[in-house]
């Protein structure tokens, strides 16, 4: 096991982000969540069921392209035998975006035939964008619209107001900011949220961090380390073991033959979140784990 980082981190324009989803959610049809598939459940504000209330919702699993396939395949049908309707996407790419609109009108589809029977066939569709920070969600925005509607980086904290983008004749988004929730009630999840980006890297302690995820790698996917820093894993390594290793593979080093373990670290951090270590899920449903 790593060692422990306590993280805590709800800036102010999170609590406005949580006012504005409670002040708009009934304006709208259908709520959207954007997960990130390397990690289902962490991505997951269990807020928004709270604040969705009795909304229809719809998961829309990121990064797919990122994830061990055969896992989130076993994610999908984890919430489809829970009566969660789901899309699998990669917003880069915009791999499964396309499937969004006729997705959104199958949820709604007894509300569309009640409007229908009103005389309100047409009327447009409104849905509520939702989801953590840096979880792709102004980028899968921009795919759907297609065009460039909404800020997309690879840093959280980027969208802070709430816009109405329009899809075709009878589609409305409404984006919001990315909120995370007020206390990480588990470390583990608050650590798989530092590991994918969805919390700043400048408050944390990044070489606690980055041994901590070579831990998780070796118990996980130790063939993914072997490969990219062509080292060997071995059962009595630990993760400031690896990172040293790497370290000193690759020439990370400073005056004297000393490893740069920041250095390091943020390497680490920085290939495994562009996908280079590999397609990695650090989350398995729960009958799987």
């Amino acid at each position: 096991m790593g060692e422990e980082i306590r993280i805590h981190w709800f800036p102010g324009h999170m609590t406005k982000a949580r006012r504005m989803i409670t002040e708009n959610v009934r304006l709208v049809d259908i709520v959207c969540e954007i997960i990130d598939a390397r990690i289902p459940v962490s991505s997951r504000n269990p807020d928004l069921d709270e604040l969705a209330g009795t909304k229809p919702r719809l998961i829309i699993i990121n990064r797919i392209d990122q994830a061990d396939p055969a896992v989130t395949r076993l994610w999908a049908e984890y919430f489809r035998k829970r009566g969660i309707f789901t899309l699998e996407v990669e917003c880069k790419t915009g791999s499964g975006v396309s499937g969004f609109p006729a997705a959104v009108r199958e949820i709604l589809k007894d509300k569309l035939e009640a409007y229908a029977a009103k005389g309100l066939k047409g009327r447009s569709v409104r849905a509520m964008v939702v989801g953590i920070p840096n979880v792709g969600k102004s980028s899968f925005i921009n795919r759907v619209a297609r065009r460039k509607v909404a800020a997309a980086s690879d840093k959280p904290g980027v969208t802070r107001g709430k816009q109405w983008i329009k899809i075709g004749a009878d589609l409305e988004l409404l984006d919001t900011p990315g909120i995370l929730w007020p206390k990480f009630d588990s470390q583990l999840v608050a650590e798989n949220l530092a590991f994918t980006g969805a919390i700043k890297d400048d408050i944390l302690d990044v070489e606690t961090l980055a041994s901590n995820l070579m831990s998780k790698l070796k118990e996980t996917y130790p063939q993914s380390i072997e490969n990219r820093y062509k080292i060997s894993v071995s059962e009595d390594d630990g993760g400031f073991g690896l990172l040293e290793k790497a370290a000193r593979k690759r020439g990370v080093l400073i005056s004297g033959g000393e490893v740069d373990l920041e250095r390091m670290a943020n390497i680490l951090l920085d290939e495994f979140r562009g996908g280079l270590l590999g397609r990695i899920s650090l989350e398995k449903p729960p009958e799987e784990v």
